[in-house]
């Protein structure tokens, strides 16, 4: 049985979103960054909360009849108990409730349980984009799921 919820991020979750970010991304995002996604009438983000402290994140743009996948993180201790996936699914759930035709993400080329996790949700991998990520100029896959 599932010992979360599955919420939209308000800015009393920032605190812990950031400490999974930290942890999560070699280049994280900024309290602010956060704080202005909060505002973005495009945005929508969701967090999985455990007794008041949030074990994940995930956040997307949906703009007309498409969704970007921003970033999806889970902090290590919880990592590989399906929080992730609960994330994907609500955010899922919500580009169907918006009528969304297509979602789309970049993911690290190495990273293999993200992609084994968008892979699952019916995401398949249709482009490179060469040097991507700042850090070590890793190459990103361009996913697209459609509906």
């Amino acid at each position: 049985m599932q010992e979360y919820e599955i919420l939209p991020m308000k800015e009393e979750h920032l605190q812990d979103v950031l400490l999974i970010s930290n942890v999560s991304f070699p280049i994280a995002w900024s309290r602010d960054s956060f704080e202005k996604e909060l505002l973005n009438m495009f945005a929508k983000y969701f967090v999985a909360v455990k007794d008041g402290s949030v074990l994940g994140y995930g956040g997307m743009w949906i703009i007309i009849d498409e969704a970007h996948i921003t970033n999806i993180a889970v902090h290590p201790d919880y990592r590989g108990t399906g929080i992730g996936d609960s994330i994907l699914k609500a955010m899922i759930k919500q580009c169907q409730y918006q009528l969304v035709t297509a979602m789309t993400l970049e993911v690290r080329s190495s990273n293999e349980p993200a992609k084994n996790l968008y892979k699952k949700y019916g995401f398949k991998e249709e482009g490179i984009r060469k040097a991507y990520y700042e850090d070590n100029h890793e190459d990103a896959l361009i996913m697209w799921k459609y509906f």
